[in-house]
């Protein structure tokens, strides 16, 4: 499968996400929700990997690798004690459309950071997600 299909299926689980976490939250602190949802994921995570590469192989990862990993792990789980919270708040369907406003901060960080390109379709194309978004979760 190309990058599209793998995209595509995260595009669909992230959905999926959103509507069972709501129905999780309802009657649970936002944070141990998160504490469990973090724990099943983190079971998971690690039987695909084991399933596709030795354990030794964590033993190959660079300093620079650990650091990024776990930075990226950290960032993960501030934004998912976010996400709980503004779900356990308000409407899954006004919390989603702005949590994907992610897209947006990707577009700018990778042109600043990764020097990726910021083309006039990347800027047309992050203008329509904020509009869709705003649009989305205007009351």
């Amino acid at each position: 499968m190309n990058w599209l299909t793998w995209s595509l299926l995260s595009a669909v689980f992230a959905g999926l996400t959103a509507i069972l976490a709501k129905i999780g939250v309802k009657d649970v602190d936002s944070n141990l929700a998160t504490a469990v949802r973090t724990a099943v994921v983190l079971v998971f995570a690690w039987g695909v990997a084991l399933a596709t590469q030795p354990a030794s192989a964590v033993l190959g990862l660079s300093k620079k690798t650990w650091l990024f990993l776990v930075l990226s792990g950290l960032a993960t789980g501030c934004s998912w004690l976010c996400y709980f919270r503004a779900l356990q708040l308000g409407d899954a369907s006004k919390v989603a459309p702005i949590d994907k406003l992610s897209v947006v901060f990707v577009l700018i960080l990778a042109a600043l950071f990764l020097g990726e390109s910021l083309t006039w379709k990347t800027a047309l194309g992050g203008t329509l997600i904020t509009a869709g978004a705003v649009v989305l979760a205007w009351r």
